[in-house]
């Protein structure tokens, strides 16, 4: 394992409208799983080689939240989200990069854009690589979705010691009736209770941010305290 650099960024938010943000990040290369499930802890997130957690001094709205997987119960209405995509397969493998990837990723940006006021860069094959396969080492993988052999949902994670770190999830908006963000959080669940995961790291909760709000619906959860070093032992509370 070996850190390349490390460096910090300020620029503008990119939760909440008209705030700036400063983030610290740590590029490494071959990455060990301990090293990864330590910053995991801490509040990092992996894409790619990248690490890195928000350390804006005036602002602690990104609030790190975990799962408890082994105390989470599914109500009715997430049963009916599985039942309804009883046709949907899926299939776990190491991270790869196809044209069918790139479609699908554009076209989900596409949609969000125009739904969400997304901003929107053309992806590359390289910056695709560089977000989602490079450096999955030996605990990165991507969780395919497909309905009559169309890949119509791809879902990013890492699986660490103690739990799933949630990284990213795409899907093709014709099928968004299949509630496909839903079901992928979901099968991410059940595969942690059957592997006996405990946490499933679901990133950061914004509470005025509408695209992670809906993360505060998964309880129990827990939530960081702080932002620890690592060196630190990280404190996660119960809400």
């Amino acid at each position: 394992m070996n850190i390349l650099k490390e460096f910090r960024v300020s620029d503008k938010c990119s939760y909440l409208p008209n705030m700036n943000q400063t983030t610290h990040y740590k590029v490494i290369d071959e990455c060990s799983v301990d090293y990864c499930q330590d910053l995991i802890e801490r509040g990092y997130r992996r894409f790619g080689k990248m690490y890195f957690r928000p350390i804006c001094a005036a602002c602690d709205e990104c609030k790190s939240i975990k799962i408890d997987v082994e105390n989470f119960k599914f109500s009715s209405s997430q049963r009916r989200v599985i039942r309804k995509a009883s046709d949907v397969k899926s299939y776990i493998q190491r991270p790869t990069i196809s044209k069918a990837h790139l479609e699908l990723f554009e076209k989900y940006h596409l949609f969000m854009n125009e739904k969400k006021g997304w901003e929107h860069t053309p992806s590359s094959a390289q910056s695709y690589y560089n977000s989602f396969v490079d450096a999955h080492n030996d605990f990165g993988y991507e969780v395919l979705y497909f309905l009559d052999d169309k890949l119509i949902g791809v879902d990013l994670i890492d699986i660490l010691e103690d739990g799933v770190s949630s990284i990213y999830f795409y899907y093709d908006p014709d099928y968004a009736q299949l509630s496909l963000g839903r079901l992928s959080l979901y099968n991410q669940i059940t595969f942690a209770k059957r592997s006996k995961k405990r946490w499933i790291y679901l990133g950061y909760y914004v509470k005025d941010c509408p695209s992670l709000a809906y993360k505060s619906h998964y309880e129990p959860y827990l939530t960081l305290e702080g932002r620890p070093t690592i060196y630190e032992e990280p404190i996660w509370s119960a809400t």
